[in-house]
């Protein structure tokens, strides 16, 4: 039994959970986030990510014997292990990662596939793989639909109640919603109280999931392989209403860890221990050229489901720029009215 360190590096920062080898299912020994910083890159949150866990096991007179870095795309990839120098450690493909723990858990079904749901602060990730080579079968991304968007949609609403937050703020309420019905949020400034359900946390996030669900459709039309779950990952997806949601629109079975932001951490940690350095990438299935058309999608729905899109890309751009915008000294504006589209049969 050694000691080694997960970490997973996203668009929003770092996570690394330091535990033994064989207990990556266990609560760790210690864990730690580092959000990303413009000016650092995500190599910064990595390297900092590292260094403090690298400090815990000082302080507990143990040494990590393997180091793994799960990231997103070649660019992340690139950029840490070029920041981490002569430092020994495995950069792995993220998909590769979750699905390595999920099956270590016994939630990965043994054959077939899978498509692996993963909305993070920057967007949503969808790979479509085989269970049982973990071979990409197809995947795409949409920054259409975020963590960040719908922070911004929570903000958005608040305002429209007398009550102005920060980031941080209508993070820590979307994340509160996850596990409460009800909470209040204040103004620290003006000292106006709102009371936020659920619900309405799911009424702004039900454009972005019908989006998704599109999006997820999309992606198994093109591998022409029906998946036998889809598996929900990053924090945004905590919120049981939105699971629920996501499952009657997929209409397939959802597999979700207790902890979903912390999937990759913890696979990360298994393959650590198997293998100590190097890169870990994950293949591109064959598929045959002739493959079971898929269901053919009206006009109708095609052009709903554009229409969707669009509108809430430009909501959510629109809100992160007003963000952008309050960064600079200013008197607070008025909140103004912002419409969302809805998706009648755009993903049915």
């Amino acid at each position: 039994m050694v000691l080694v360190l997960g970490v997973s590096a996203g668009a929003g920062g770092a996570r690394a959970m330091l535990t033994h080898s064989d207990q990556p299912h266990l609560p760790p020994i210690d864990r730690c986030e580092v959000p990303y910083r413009v000016a650092g890159g995500i190599e910064e949150s990595v390297l900092e990510a590292i260094r403090q866990m690298c400090g815990s096991a000082e302080r507990r007179a143990e040494l990590i014997t393997a180091t793994a870095v799960t990231c997103r795309c070649t660019e992340h990839a690139e950029a840490v292990r070029a920041a981490a120098g002569r430092t020994r450690l495995t950069i792995v493909d993220e998909p590769l990662a979750q699905l390595r723990y999920l099956r270590f858990t016994g939630q990965l079904p043994d054959d077939g596939s899978v498509v692996l749901y993963d909305l993070g602060s920057s967007g949503l990730t969808v790979t479509h793989a085989d269970s049982r080579t973990d071979a990409i079968l197809a995947n795409r991304r949409s920054t259409v639909l975020s963590g960040d968007g719908y922070d911004a949609l929570l903000r958005w609403r608040l305002a429209r109640s007398g009550v102005l937050t920060d980031k941080p703020t209508s993070r820590r309420h979307r994340e509160e919603l996850s596990s409460a019905r009800v909470i209040t949020a204040t103004d620290a400034d003006s000292g106006g109280r709102a009371v936020l359900t659920r619900s309405d946390l799911t009424e702004l996030c039900a454009a972005g999931i019908h989006h998704s669900a599109s999006f997820v459709r999309q992606l198994v039309a093109e591998s022409g392989i029906r998946p036998g779950a889809v598996v929900l990952l990053g924090g945004c997806t905590r919120s049981p209403n939105i699971r629920q949601a996501l499952g009657e629109l997929l209409q397939l079975p959802i597999i979700y860890d207790p902890e979903p932001e912390y999937v990759s951490a913890r696979g990360a940690v298994l393959l650590a221990a198997e293998r100590p350095t190097g890169d870990i990438r994950m293949a591109m299935a064959r598929i045959p050229t002739e493959r079971p058309a898929a269901a053919p999608v009206g006009r109708r729905k095609i052009v709903a489901a554009v229409a969707v899109t669009a509108a809430l890309g430009a909501t959510i751009a629109g809100l992160l720029a007003v963000d952008r915008d309050s960064a600079q000294p200013h008197d607070r504006p008025p909140a103004t009215q912002i419409q969302i589209a809805t998706t009648p049969g755009a993903v049915r």
